[in-house]
């Protein structure tokens, strides 16, 4: 079932969100999120800190597994996912470090990595999953194609997506071809999932997502299979919705 949540600023668009995750966190101390980045949940991230900050909720038991990660940069680069996620959250609250799990894309072994990361979420079932969407209806760096993989894999990142993507890097040039990416069973095994989408631009395609048809060439229409997906749109995004 999909629960359509309209907001009218950015402001309410961040505390909307914090609301729904701080209050898992709140209920189940120790859950298990599944997060995401890019610039759509940073609202969602410094709204934790500021919950947190005021001492209503504690991360310390709480564990967290990244969609995706770039692979061939180092976990301390500026645009990788690790720092990203250091940068917005993990640094300002009191998670433990090794209670915190981004794909590692310098591993020596891909293939090995995906398996490592596949055996720890098929202990951890993901309580709540954060997601944006792609302009091509992607999920995770789940690109559009004839067949989805289910679980960890390494993704060839389409030009799009790379273009998308090159305003957190100096040109497109230093953008990695290739991801490592949760796959879309694993995303559709959490047991809630919170789709953001922000801005005129995601309009056409989060409609699309949500009223075409399910198809694997548009990833994110798969959702529409979930029993319990909130999408939050602010509302730009959510203009060909109906009031």
């Amino acid at each position: 079932m999909v629960n359509l949540v309209k907001v009218g600023n950015e402001k309410d668009f961040g505390k909307v969100a914090a609301y729904i995750v701080s209050s898992l966190v709140q209920t189940s101390p120790r859950c298990v999120l599944g997060l995401a980045t890019g610039g759509t949940p940073v609202g969602l991230y410094k709204e934790l800190i500021e919950i947190y900050n005021q001492g209503v909720i504690t991360f310390e038991k709480v564990k967290t597994y990244n969609l995706d990660e770039y692979v061939g940069l180092p976990s301390d680069h500026p645009a990788s996912y690790r720092t990203f996620m250091n940068q917005h959250l993990f640094n300002h609250i009191d998670i433990l470090p090794e209670n915190t799990h981004v794909p590692n894309g310098e591993a020596d072994d891909l293939d090995q990595e995906c398996k490592r990361y596949d055996e720890m979420l098929s202990e951890a079932v993901i309580d709540l999953q954060v997601l944006g969407i792609g302009h091509n209806g992607h999920i995770g760096f789940n690109e559009p194609d004839d067949q989805l993989t289910p679980g960890t894999h390494v993704v060839e990142l389409l030009p799009q997506t790379r273009e998308a993507n090159a305003r957190y890097f100096n040109s497109i040039d230093e953008v990695p071809q290739r991801a490592i990416t949760m796959g879309v069973g694993t995303i559709m095994k959490a047991r809630q999932i919170l789709l953001m989408v922000r801005g005129a631009d995601k309009a056409e395609i989060i409609h699309r997502a949500l009223t075409g048809p399910i198809t694997t060439l548009c990833p994110a229409s798969l959702l529409q299979l979930h029993p319990n997906v909130t999408v939050l749109m602010d509302a730009e995004a959510g203009r060909l919705f109906q009031q």
